[in-house]
């Protein structure tokens, strides 16, 4: 076990991975409670499976970018590990499923060899910062956002401000206006702009999904490219403070805003600033700067015979770079899913013939980059062996799935089995649709929406339906959702829910209305037109439950009838917390907070001992049968419960003081009226060594302070 760890290069992965083995051995012996454990497990990319006893583990891959190298670190991570199948998400991410919990700090080890992390790919995060795929080779960008989305990616990672919030925080990058990335149901998403020869973004802030979409508000028309690091600090910082931490449905940021309003939350943000260490931060790009690299070996000469077969996959699959002769080609991945044997011969092919980098979707799928137009005939030729050269990258025929009741503890009704379905029906029956780039088709396995489907021209959702006594798995269909362009995009109607089984009938009757009566029109106009009431009147046949048959309590890609099994969700769940892990919490933190200090990073050590504070006070008003519902709540109730009322007296707190003048040495007092004013010292100060060490050593004072409170009341009890 120890021959792992010391193969680790970096030390904080190194500790980190340590820090996770004590922490799974202190829970399998009872000494953590689960809430707890499933919180810092989900916060290194650990996921509980529908399944007993067994893990998904969600690798974080920023922007979706992938090395031959990583891709083989992978596959045999998934071969030893898990099954040897991968998953693309919708967020760039790469899931293996089934697990043990015991091998995960073995497994985590394993990827870092190749520098690819766990860290904050699930839990009440800052969740993968996500891409457009075609940034730095997209023909329509102003400029490559990867070194963007990289240099914030490597600034939040670990970065204290984000590390427990009230729920998770999603951050997308655009290529160009046409926001691909899809900016506007982000908490944060970037679109490039030049104005005036400067680089800067369009930035968006407080969208979302789930089962309450909301329309990210503007933020800025124009933020320079320096100041988006302190820009999104801000707004983390606020959120993590003010974000509902009780109520889970309400958790996200998109409801703070509505509940504070735009400009009482921008203005919190803006007093923050004198908190934040930079006022710009440069984001180095040099490593996004340099030329195509030449393939490694020299890419053979091969003749096509069905040329036919060709120049159809060229016209579906392969688009045109912004650098004049080199293409990209787009894999369509059959639910995001594919197969380490796979993996392994895609990363010699991009490694050897193309210039070593790949990246994942947004829907799933694969895209190599870099491709000279003379050597497409043996990328397809060589992806042709793989099995990779289905027609319709990114079209109405490439439908985007969760993996809903296959794994995940959400899911009501199957997604990929249904997914499936359609996809084979379109292609039998509608080939047509293999090159529409218009009319997206998407499904979730509940109202999460991880699989996007109320943001889709055509979107189904999983849900139940009854009949009599028995249930039937069934389908909320949804119309008329999609991207806009530029920070706009609108969200789908709830049309009707129909019996899962009636699904494609009800993909066939809306594409055949459709092509008959359009006339030219593009989809979302079309809709728009008709109205939901057309839709719902034509789709209404297949509501009908008085007929169900057998069938119709079978669920796609399943052999038994149906059963509604809902587990509890760690989709970044609200954990309540037992008062003793939250001191012993509190305690890690001014820990943590010595660490940082001793590194020189004071902001870092400030914010630490800030959420030392915070986890402290929570554990004495739990104690007290007091309820708490986010940061700011916890810091006044505090002072209601015990300062006011004197049952605990704020530590006194003197700093030296030198006179120039004289050289003299005084001790001023600068003990805190309130907790309050003890806290919020955060955003009144700039984060130097001085403010850093004074902080640190007061919330050293108030855990001393709360702990003797604390022993004092059980001991009485």
């Amino acid at each position: 076990m120890e021959s792992f760890r010391t193969e680790i290069e970096n030390p904080i992965v190194q500790k980190e991975i340590i820090d996770l083995e004590k922490k799974i051995h202190l829970f399998r012996g009872g000494k953590i409670d689960d809430e707890r454990f499933r919180s810092l497990r989900l916060a290194r990319g650990i996921y509980g499976q529908r399944q007993e006893g067994v893990q998904m583990i969600r690798i974080k891959l920023p922007y979706g970018k992938v090395t031959s190298e990583q891709l083989v670190r992978i596959t045999k991570v998934s071969d030893e590990y898990s099954t040897g199948r991968l998953h693309i998400t919708t967020r760039q991410d790469i899931q293996i499923h089934y697990v043990s919990l015991d091998r995960t700090p073995e497994l985590w080890a394993n990827l870092a060899k190749d520098d690819i992390t766990l860290r904050e790919a699930c839990g009440n995060t800052v969740r993968n910062i996500t891409g457009s795929e075609l940034a730095g080779v997209d023909v329509n960008e102003p400029f490559d956002v990867s070194p963007y989305a990289h240099g914030l990616f490597q600034y939040l990672l670990r970065n204290p401000i984000c590390q427990e919030m009230g729920r998770k925080f999603k951050i997308s990058f655009s290529s160009s206006e046409e926001d691909t990335a899809l900016s506007y149901l982000h908490d944060l998403g970037f679109i490039p702009k030049i104005v005036n020869g400067e680089k800067g973004f369009k930035i968006m802030f407080g969208g979302g999904l789930g089962s309450q979409p909301a329309h990210a508000e503007l933020l800025s028309e124009f933020v320079p490219v320096n100041q988006i690091i302190p820009t999104a600090e801000g707004i983390i910082r606020i959120f993590d403070r003010y974000g509902e931490r009780a109520k889970r449905m309400k958790a996200r940021m998109k409801f703070l805003i509505k509940e504070m309003g735009r400009d009482v939350f921008l203005d919190l943000v803006e007093k923050e600033k004198k908190a934040i260490a930079f006022e710009t931060y440069e984001i180095d790009t040099t490593a996004f700067d340099g030329p195509i690299p030449e393939p490694l070996l020299e890419v053979p000469q091969v003749t096509i015979e069905d040329t036919a077969a060709y120049e159809a996959w060229k016209e579906s699959n392969v688009i045109a770079q912004k650098q004049a002769g080199y293409y990209a080609i787009g894999i369509k991945v059959l639910l995001g899913d594919f197969y380490t044997d796979k993996a392994r011969l895609l990363a010699d092919l991009i490694k050897n013939y193309a210039a070593n980098e790949l990246r994942f979707s947004l829907r799933q799928n694969i895209v190599i980059r870099h491709v000279k137009e003379e050597n497409l005939p043996f990328f397809y030729q060589e992806l042709a062996k793989l099995d990779f050269v289905h027609l319709g990258y990114n079209s109405t025929a490439d439908i985007t799935a969760c993996p809903g009741t296959d794994t995940c503890n959400l899911g009501i009704a199957s997604s990929t089995g249904i997914a499936e379905e359609l996809e084979r029906v379109i292609n039998a029956e509608y080939p047509q649709y293999k090159n529409n780039r218009e009319i997206e088709i998407k499904i979730s396995g509940c109202m999460n929406a991880c699989g996007q489907h109320n943001m889709s021209a055509i979107g189904f959702q999983g849900m139940s339906i009854n009949s009599g006594k028995l249930v039937a798995p069934a389908l909320q269909v949804l119309l008329g959702g999609g991207k806009l362009g530029n920070g706009a995009g609108r969200f789908a109607d709830k049309v009707i829910k129909i019996p899962s089984r009636r699904g494609p009938d009800a993909l066939r009757t809306i594409l055949n209305d459709f092509d008959a009566n359009a006339n030219g029109e593009k989809f979302l106009n079309y809709y728009d037109l008709k109205g939901e009431k057309y839709f719902y009147e034509i789709l209404k046949p297949f509501a009908d439950i008085t007929n169900l048959t057998e069938a119709d309590f079978i669920d796609w890609g399943n052999a038994d009838n149906y059963v509604k099994a809902v587990g509890v969700g760690e989709c970044a769940g609200v954990v309540i917390d037992l008062v003793a892990t939250l001191l012993l919490e509190a305690k890690d933190k001014l820990t943590f907070a010595h660490e940082s200090f001793d590194e020189g990073k004071w902001s870092d050590a400030i914010y630490h001992a800030y959420a030392g504070f915070v986890n402290g006070a929570k554990a004495l008003l739990l104690s007290e049968n007091e309820k708490t519902n986010h940061h700011a709540g916890i810091v006044d109730l505090f002072d209601t419960v015990f300062i006011t009322s004197s049952k605990i007296k704020l530590p006194t707190t003197f700093v030296e003081v030198s006179d120039k003048s004289n050289g003299a040495v005084t001790s001023k007092d600068l003990s805190p009226a309130s907790f309050r004013e003890l806290v919020y010292q955060i955003n009144q100060n700039e984060p130097s060594e001085v403010f850093a060490k004074q902080y640190i050593q007061q919330g050293i004072s108030f855990f001393d302070t709360i702990e003797k409170y604390r022993a004092q009341e059980l001991a009485n009890a």
